[in-house]
């Protein structure tokens, strides 16, 4: 009998913890088969800092490093440096990335480090509770904004790709969702994209992706969904915004 489905060798039998609806779960597929299919998988060495996904060395069937919160890119830097042949990737949320990180991931990016950052934004803390995040929506409401962010008090969101993508030591900059199958196989794609320009020595390569937080939004699988389409697509378009292999951004 034909196979048409089969569980990839990139993911461990460890059940996820992540709260029902969370698309965690989704991105980690898909970042595993895109190893197996590159046939990179015993090549790939993931860094995870605190967070949602602080125990995805239990998940990945790759080598796996934990390191300190937001210094991630810090840590894929120094691997990738000392093993060049290796295919080094962060996992990071917003609220990692975004806040405490901010400052490592521009500089990983203005140096032209030949690492994947896969970068989770659901506009929120996750781990933590649900406090505003740097991506936290204006007049959204948070366990540290329960009148809403308000631009006066909090600032603006932060919009990660956009800003990367200024930096000439990046390479491809693309942001996605999961909220869809289309938007699922697109994902899949440039993440292996991604994969293949570090392969190719290229630079910086990051993949943002949109998606939802359940739990802390106070919504339902379902809701969540549509709160991500009605209200993050709109302030985060997906797209590409740097790609040198085609001279640029869109």
């Amino acid at each position: 009998m034909a196979v048409v489905f089969k569980r990839t060798e990139g993911l461990t039998d460890a059940p996820f913890h992540y709260c029902p609806g969370c698309t965690h779960g989704i991105v980690h597929r898909l970042i595993a088969e895109a190893l197996e299919e590159l046939d990179v998988l015993g090549d790939a060495i993931g860094v995870a800092p605190v967070g949602c996904a602080v125990f995805a060395y239990n998940y990945f069937n790759c080598d796996m490093q934990q390191a300190a919160h937001g210094r991630a890119p810090a840590v894929a830097t120094g691997i990738k440096r000392a093993r060049p042949q290796s295919i080094v990737f962060t996992y990071q949320g917003d609220g990692d990335l975004a806040a405490i990180g901010t400052g490592e991931i521009v500089h990983a990016a203005a140096r032209r480090e030949n690492i994947t950052v896969i970068f989770i934004n659901n506009a929120t803390y996750g781990m933590t509770g649900g406090q505003l995040a740097p991506t936290s929506l204006v007049g959204q409401i948070t366990q540290t904004s329960p009148y809403g962010r308000k631009v006066e008090l909090q600032g603006y969101p932060i919009r990660v790709s956009e800003m990367l993508a200024t930096l000439e030591g990046a390479a491809f900059i693309k942001r996605c969702s999961v909220d869809s199958i289309k938007n699922i196989n697109d994902a899949k794609a440039s993440i292996k994209k991604a994969f293949r320009y570090q392969m190719d020595e290229m630079g910086f390569s990051m993949v943002e992706i949109l998606s939802t937080c359940p739990t802390n939004w106070g919504l339902s699988p379902v809701e969540s969904m549509e709160w991500l389409r009605e209200n993050m697509i709109p302030h985060y378009p997906l797209g590409v915004f740097k790609d040198i292999e085609k001279g640029g951004g869109v």
